[in-house]
């Protein structure tokens, strides 16, 4: 039984057999793929996001049980540790809890109270606190030495111990942090002097929010505003309502007494107390606003990695420019470069030749789409494309990243003999073909789908989007024939060093054709083929069941299956009407329970299936710099990017607009995610063009005036299909018949 095991179970409310069901799986070096897709029956169907949570919270609990074990060993070689202060220790179930109850005996720099301990006077600090009916003065005198030569250094003496008391005292901590969290405000305002130069931060020069209420979009800019010098920042509730809040500990009546501990308390808290929450509370903020940009960012990053593949087509990719020329690429069904030309479009002598190009090469190479990358003249590449009406479909793909990728060692490995900019043109291809696996090979930190991403903790950030990134690999799924080994490292169980392994291997025996083969590659022993096979299909193989989720340890189970009802394995699959006479309680056994039975019914009824869905075609408005934006507009747009304050939309003019959280429905809704996903297709309505700041505002809800509150826009679910350029002037009509005529066009 794990040491853990309850602890986590009563914090997450999940049941504390699954709890230790998990912890046993991760302790055999399990990955969180694995166990949510082949053990569901052990866990009790928990889900990725459960596991991942469950493996959290373990990794707290060691952390604060290591540093309980450090401070109850420091203690208690400081020969102070008591049975009391024992029990507090053990019973911390929070880290700051912890840490208040250690504060005392934590070893420290020389204090103003630990001088005035050393001159004598932690008696005075007593007999202040004692607030006695006596007169004080006739017992001062006896507090004066070669140190202190003053009554009144003997007094500031004893407030500076008291002050050190009310700082150490964790009640007081505890009680002050609680009115931080519920009435403490942050505040900003401007430094004298840095009005024009942190003018980006403008709506922050005189800024005032409670900080159980602020977004963490707002934390996260007053904070890079703050640390970059334009704003000066502040955390604190009222200091009557702390010093009230304090003085009701010690204070007990009016005498001379009290006069002191009134100034040793207000001293405490303004020195000690106020700045040390004040820097407790920006950390937690920013863990907070930290947590949540990131957990923002990394659902931007699956939406974007299952982005709808258009699978295996012949691709005219092409990578624009203007004065340096349109770079093209021609890559077959299998995604191989077989051609790279240039072509110069914006230079009228040279449009001629640029034409004549694109119909020999997709004549020779039998293109079947074309793909543009929507940065630099990417809109005028469109149109170029579409003007020569020849009937193939056109795709404006999302570059974001792709830059980044030509110049990395891994696009040198690659085509070690082309340059960056015919490496573009290869991603902008294959990332239309199959998004997962070509945006894999890019740090996810350069794909640009997430908010203030440089401002959180970089550490977080990597991990989360790692572990998105081997979600979403193992929720598709991956081709052992065709997978680079980028991709195939991020398989559960794999890692780069297997994946390379793996790649050498199938280039010795020209391709796999079954998965036991996996075991015949280097250094991939039982374990890894247990966490690795179900993820890893092989279509056309010698196994029918190796193109599907199956594991192979359930084959014995289908073949079971297929034999009580007189069939072979390969009749089995994909033939739902037979399937269904199965009573999945027959094939129960001790390794696999019914969840797991239920599963294999499924997947032998759609093998392979891709959960991703079907790519749809788009077009812009006939709209391509900002200066052809104008009031009133409506136009289709492309979701981009999504945060916790709107949704970013492309309307094709290089800068994309913001729709704020509060024009995105007619519903009331607090989050963007709740309306909108990545790619989606929206309709906007053009409420603000700023062409000095490049920012343009959009409204969703305004163009769906007529439809019911818990409308949202709909995406089309047509499939890709043969369509020929259709761009019309928008702005010249009125906004009745816009909307008629792109609604027409794009559906609902």
């Amino acid at each position: 039984m794990s040491e853990f095991g309850a602890l986590i179970a009563n914090k997450l409310n999940i049941r504390q057999t699954q709890v230790e069901a998990v912890l046993a799986l991760l302790d055999e070096s399990a990955t969180i793929p694995f166990i949510a897709r082949y053990r569901k029956d052990k866990t009790g169907g928990l889900d990725e996001v459960q596991i991942q949570q469950i493996q959290d919270e373990q990794k707290f609990f060691k952390e604060i049980t290591e540093r309980r074990t450090f401070i109850i060993k420091t203690i208690e070689e400081q020969g102070k540790m008591t049975e009391a202060l024992l029990q507090k220790l053990e019973m911390a179930s929070s880290m700051t809890v912890l840490e208040d109850i250690y504060l005392p005996f934590k070893p420290k720099r020389k204090t103003k109270a630990q001088t005035a301990r050393e001159n004598g006077l932690e008696p005075l600090a007593k007999l202040l606190l004692e607030q006695g009916p006596h007169p004080l003065e006739p017992e001062l005198p006896a507090f004066l030495n070669e140190q202190v030569i003053s009554i009144e250094m003997a007094l500031q003496g004893a407030r500076d111990i008291i002050a050190e008391w009310v700082n150490e005292e964790a009640e007081n901590r505890a009680k002050l942090r609680k009115l931080f969290e519920t009435t403490a405000l942050l505040q900003s305002k401007v430094l004298e002097g840095k009005e024009t130069e942190g003018v980006k931060y403008k709506d922050y020069f005189d800024f005032s929010e409670p900080i159980h209420k602020i977004p963490s979009h707002r934390i996260l800019a007053v904070l890079r505003g703050f640390l970059e010098g334009f704003l000066r920042m502040s955390i604190q509730p009222l200091e009557e309502d702390a010093l009230e809040l304090l003085e009701k500990q010690y204070i007990s009546g009016f005498s001379e007494s009290a006069t002191h501990l009134k100034k040793a308390i207000r001293d405490a808290y303004r020195r000690l107390l106020q700045p040390s929450l004040e820097s407790e509370f920006r950390s937690a903020l920013k863990q907070k606003a930290d947590e949540e940009a990131i957990t923002v960012f990394a659902e931007n990053l699956r939406q974007l990695l299952l982005s709808s593949p258009l699978g295996s087509k012949r691709i005219l990719a092409i990578d624009p420019g203007y004065r340096t020329g349109c770079k093209i690429v021609c890559l077959d069904e299998k995604g191989e470069l077989k051609k790279t030309d240039l072509i110069f479009i914006h230079e009228s002598n040279r449009l001629s030749e640029a034409e004549y190009r694109i119909k020999e090469l997709v004549k020779i190479y039998q293109i079947e789409v074309f793909a543009i990358g929507d940065g630099t003249a990417g809109r005028e590449t469109d149109q170029f494309i579409k003007k020569m009406a020849l009937g193939l479909p056109v795709f404006m793909v999302n570059e974001d990243g792709a830059s980044v990728y030509s110049a990395s060692e891994t696009a040198r490995e690659e085509f070690p003999e082309q340059d960056i900019t015919v490496r573009g043109a290869v991603s902008i291809g294959r990332r239309l073909m199959d998004p997962l696996a070509e945006l894999v090979k890019i740090d996810p930190k350069s794909i640009g789908v997430g908010q203030y991403q440089h401002d959180v903790n970089q550490f977080r950030l990597k991990e989360r989007l790692d572990q998105t990134v081997v979600s979403c690999v193992n929720n598709v799924g991956v081709n052992l024939n065709t997978a680079s080994k980028h991709l195939l490292a991020y398989v559960s169980g794999i890692g780069i060093g297997l994946a390379e392994n793996i790649v050498k291997y199938r280039s010795e025996i020209g391709k796999f054709t079954n998965r036991d083969q996996l075991l015949k590659v280097p250094r991939l022993g039982g374990k890894a083929f247990e966490q690795c096979a179900g993820f890893l299909r092989i279509p056309n193989g010698d196994q029918p069941l190796d193109k599907c989720s199956v594991h192979p340890e359930a084959y014995p189970i289908v073949a079971n299956m297929a034999k009580d009802l007189g069939l072979g394995v390969s009749e089995l699959i994909a033939n739902e009407t037979v399937l269904k006479q199965l009573n999945p309680k027959n094939y129960i056994s001790e390794q696999l329970g019914e969840l797991t039975i239920r599963d294999i019914l499924k997947e032998l009824g759609k093998p392979g299936l891709d959960p991703r869905s079907e790519l749809e075609q788009f077009e812009y408005a006939s709209i391509y710099k900002m200066e052809d934006v104008k009031l009133g507009m409506i136009v289709p747009g492309m979701v981009t990017n999504i945060t916790r304050f709107g949704a970013f939309v492309d309307i094709g003019v290089k800068q994309d607009g913001l729709v704020h959280v509060s024009e995105i429905s007619h519903q009331y809704i607090t989050d963007p995610n709740e309306a909108l996903k990545l790619n989606d297709k929206v309709l906007v309505k053009v409420l603000e063009v700023d062409l000095v700041r490049k920012r343009i505002a959009l409204s969703i809800k305004q163009t769906q005036e007529g439809a019911p509150k818990t409308a949202r826009p709909q995406r089309s679910q047509q499939p890709i299909k043969q369509t020929q350029s259709r761009d019309q002037d928008l702005s010249s009509m009125d906004v009745t018949d816009a909307l008629a005529l792109l609604k027409k066009r794009f559906g609902k």
